[in-house]
């Protein structure tokens, strides 16, 4: 019989990437790699989880490190963090890991996709559709290796709150708080009418109701008026999309020259993708809701968009959308999406000249009004009520291994993946009852 002690733990405590799409921990340490590179960029606007975490629990953040090096046999370990928190870069340089060094970002947009930090780091480009082990090389989020030095379930998750906000803060909540509660946390809205951007001003969405719960990949809130520009841009369906790209390209290339992946030299051209709308190349297979394979393909300048944004929010005169048209035709070119480029890429000779700074984004996005600080809260939020959704991880979903009624202590297993399926483990964030459990989600009450 296979015990607890043979297990592998940081599999049995459920960690996944805390930063993006929540790519299961154990999995990818499982890989041999060279490097390890620690991203501390943090590159969305108003958000500073990563920062504070460094600052107040770096001795677990480390353990963690240590950890990942020991696992993937990695000779070196790397921490990518923006040049003007040198104060932090001191603190730290005076107490990292043996074969451990930081490398100094510039505060640039996005410099935290892992394309960008790769290159940053080591000088090489991943190739197009490929990972960071290609090149032998892990990137790890912050919070995610201080879920692994601590060595416990993930229970709770940082994030921060921003924007239209009494109290800007980074507070720790229980996975499956609702955002209002975290919103109320950090002194409700300045404003009567606002929505709410989960994730981000740049990489994130719009949330449909404040009864959302807080997952294992919710790095930040941003609170904003229901009448922001930002809001009401993300709140535009496809056919206002599509309508409005037809009408007002202009073919004026912007989207591409500041495009961080044709930067690296990466086969994209964002504005090649607005003229397949233009001329109708996005809708020759698809029509009528079904698939017509016989039909020609539509173009693929857009295939291997990292969605960062930049060319809807930044980059485009005419506040047209490039990123949601490269996403339409990159669900039609799955296949090709999946599969790494041949060959080496070149960066662009202009690279570091093109790079975003994030004082100019940020004035873009009508943000520069908003404090820019988020302290860490020594809040301690104990919800009555917590939604945990079985899908918080890339991989399949959880099978529920409890029962209604039944009594759970924090940190008890919840669910877990299916035999051999890719996933990570789901535990109780509070103790209490099993309220109801469906094929989505499971409810606890205190």
């Amino acid at each position: 019989m296979i015990t607890l002690s043979m297990k592998d733990l940081i599999a049995e405590h459920g960690v996944v990437g805390a930063g993006g799409a929540g790519f299961p921990t154990a999995v990818k340490l499982a890989a041999r790699a060279e490097t390890v590179i620690v991203n501390a960029a943090e590159c969305e606007p108003l958000l500073h989880k990563d920062k504070e975490l460094l600052i107040h629990h770096w001795t677990e953040i480390r353990r963690g490190l240590e950890t990942a090096l020991d696992r993937t046999g990695a000779k070196r370990a790397v921490i990518g963090i923006k040049e003007k928190h040198e104060k932090l870069i001191q603190r730290l340089a005076k107490q990292l890991p043996a074969n451990t060094s930081i490398c100094r970002l510039a505060d640039a947009y996005p410099s935290g996709d892992e394309f960008i930090l790769v290159y940053d780091v080591t000088g090489q480009v991943i190739p197009p559709g490929g990972l960071p082990i290609h090149l032998g090389v892990i990137v790890s989020n912050v919070e995610t290796l201080y879920n692994v030095g601590c060595e416990r379930p993930v229970t709770h998750k940082y994030l921060t709150v921003a924007g239209a906000v009494r109290e800007p803060l980074t507070l720790r909540v229980p996975v499956g708080t609702p955002f209002s509660s975290v919103v109320q946390a950090a002194g409700g809205s300045t404003v009567p009418d606002f929505r709410v951007l989960v994730g981000g001003a740049m990489m994130g969405r719009l949330a449909q109701t404040l009864d959302e719960p807080v997952t294992k990949t919710t790095g930040g809130l941003i609170v904003l008026p229901a009448s922001h520009p930002l809001i009401v841009r993300y709140a535009l369906g496809w056919r206002e999309v599509e309508r409005k790209a037809k009408a007002a390209c202009d073919q004026c290339s912007f989207c591409t020259e500041l495009c961080p992946r044709y930067l690296l030299g990466h086969p994209i051209e964002p504005h090649k993708a607005m003229r397949s709308v233009g001329f109708g190349g996005h809708e020759t297979r698809f029509r009528h809701g079904q698939l017509d394979e016989n039909r020609p393909t539509p173009v693929s300048e857009g295939l291997y968009c990292c969605e960062c944004n930049l060319c809807s929010l930044f980059s485009c005169p005419e506040d047209l959308d490039p990123k949601n048209v490269c996403v339409f035709n990159k669900s039609r070119m799955k296949r090709e999406a999946s599969q790494a480029g041949n060959g080496a890429c070149r960066a662009h000779p202009l690279i570091n000249a093109r790079r975003v700074p994030i004082t100019r984004l940020t004035r873009k996005l009508g943000l520069s009004s908003f404090a820019d600080k988020a302290p860490l809260s020594a809040t301690s939020l104990a919800p009555a009520r917590v939604v945990i959704p079985l899908r918080q991880h890339i991989g399949r979903a959880c099978v529920p291994a409890v029962t209604v009624n039944q009594s759970v202590r924090e940190g008890q297993i919840l669910a877990a993946p299916p035999d051999g399926a890719l996933g990570a483990n789901l535990h109780a964030s509070i103790a209490g009852t099993v309220k109801s459990v469906s094929e989505e989600q499971i409810v606890l009450e205190s």
